[in-house]
């Protein structure tokens, strides 16, 4: 099979190829796609290193934002025994660098302000 062979074409958006994903408000077209495909064909073409590459697009980089002792629950399980980085789940310091915001503990009304402008700092 060649490289550059694009498997699957939805309206003005190839999936499984090297171009990123669309917008938030259009990425239904990708998972549209895939369900045409698979109910046409009952199958669906692909390399597995671009399958991998497409899941890795999607992988979650969490902001641990730890209030109480629930942070510790948090932390346990990106440790050894369940170790959530092998699913390509790798916790971000900072609140530009992450995709999804973990509140682990109870938000009181005083620290409310603060996890908004952590929240307010994520990109889309």
């Amino acid at each position: 099979m060649s490289h550059d062979k694009r498997y699957i074409q939805a309206p003005e958006y190839e999936i499984l190829t090297r171009q990123p994903l669309p917008p938030a408000s259009e990425q239904d077209v990708v998972p549209a796609a895939v369900s045409k495909t698979l109910q046409e064909k009952g199958f669906l073409l692909t390399q597995a290193d671009r399958l991998f590459d497409w899941a890795r697009t999607g992988s979650i980089w969490p902001m641990t934002f730890g209030l109480a002792c629930c942070a510790v629950e948090m932390i346990h399980a990106y440790m050894s025994r369940y170790d959530l980085d092998r699913f390509g789940m790798f916790p971000r310091p900072s609140p530009r660098q992450s995709d999804v915001m973990i509140v682990a503990g109870t938000l009181t009304n005083k620290m409310a302000p603060a996890l908004r402008r952590v929240y307010d700092q994520m990109p889309e």
